[in-house]
């Protein structure tokens, strides 16, 4: 079963750094599309960066030159590291990615739109 689990959330005060980790787990034979998510209270899920396999990367306005998406194939990882956080920025996290994979052995491979579960950042004043 092909999964993502994010961790690196937590409580900070403005102006502080926070990096977010999403590892991927699975059969897996390539991770396409990655990208950062953001919902607030009251607030849509928005996009926040995406970074495709060759390493092309795009930001929500809010968050240019404060965030920068990466990520490490070999590790199945992908990273976001957040600079200058500000309050605004307080929101559960979510990775999602486009995961061609096998669901489990010898099974075929197809490619699975996976979602983890969350991590929370609180960014204080």
């Amino acid at each position: 079963q092909v999964q993502l689990v994010e961790s690196g959330g937590g409580l900070v005060q403005a102006g502080g750094s926070l990096r977010l980790s999403c590892v991927a787990s699975g059969i897996i034979f390539n991770i396409n599309a990655m990208d950062w998510y953001r919902q607030a209270p009251g607030k849509q899920r928005e996009l926040v960066a995406g970074i495709t396999s060759g390493g092309s990367t795009n930001y929500a306005d809010s968050v240019k030159g404060r965030f920068t998406i990466s990520r490490d194939n070999a590790k199945n990882t992908m990273y976001l590291q957040m600079n200058s956080l500000k309050p605004e920025d307080t929101a559960v996290y979510f990775c999602n990615g486009k995961i061609s994979a096998r669901k489990v052995s010898g099974s075929p491979i197809r490619e699975y739109d996976v979602w983890g579960q969350g991590t929370q950042v609180t960014v204080s004043s």
